[in-house]
């Protein structure tokens, strides 16, 4: 199933997501980039990231 989410929780994952890489996390892909920041959105354009987004109405 692909993602839903908005623009604002797709940057807020990203976001979190480089932060972890900058500091050292494992990269979860195979991938040519060296950014923090474009390591996270090609993991997140493969759907390889494990974010949930709790949303208000989710509850």
């Amino acid at each position: 199933m692909p993602r839903t989410d908005n623009r604002y929780e797709r940057a807020r994952i990203i976001g979190a997501r480089a932060l972890q890489v900058a500091y050292g996390a494992p990269v979860l892909i195979d991938t040519e980039q060296t950014e923090p920041i474009l390591i996270a959105a090609e993991e997140y354009d493969r759907d390889v990231l494990p974010f949930t987004v709790r949303r208000g109405y989710d509850r």
